[in-house]
């Protein structure tokens, strides 16, 4: 469950997952770049995320999300871009400001909210026709 890993497990998974699918591999010297950490603390890291079943990592290898790493950090990021769209179309907060907010506030809100926030923008969304 994603509201079991701290903060900054969920961040890590979530950059993976964005590094697989925009280059096809995720490299610990991207995420610590990405993220602002050091290739130190990044290894550690990735140990405990290695242990929780949630990546696959051989020492200076890529790195892979397992499949229940993967069902994680796409609700991270579902969590994250439903924020986001909250933020900069409901509010009309700028896309930047909404992108570091979003990202914050992700890691706060309970299952619960996320799924009632993403319930609530998909009504708005116009009917498609058939």
């Amino acid at each position: 469950m994603v509201d079991s890993l701290s903060a900054s497990k969920q961040d890590y998974l979530e950059t993976i997952l964005n590094f697989s699918q925009e280059t096809g591999e995720a490299r610990s010297v991207d995420i610590a770049r990405t993220l602002e950490v050091s290739r130190a603390s990044v290894n550690k890291s990735l140990g405990g995320l290695r242990e929780a079943g949630l990546v696959e990592h051989e020492h200076y290898g890529n790195i892979r999300l397992t499949e229940e790493g993967l069902r994680m950090a796409r609700a991270v990021r579902a969590r994250h871009n439903a924020l986001k769209l909250f933020l900069t179309e409901i509010l009309g907060v700028d896309p930047e400001t909404a992108e570091q907010d979003a990202c914050k506030m992700e890691h706060a809100i309970s299952r619960t909210t996320a799924q009632k926030l993403e319930e609530y923008l998909s009504s708005l969304k116009p009917n498609k026709k058939r």
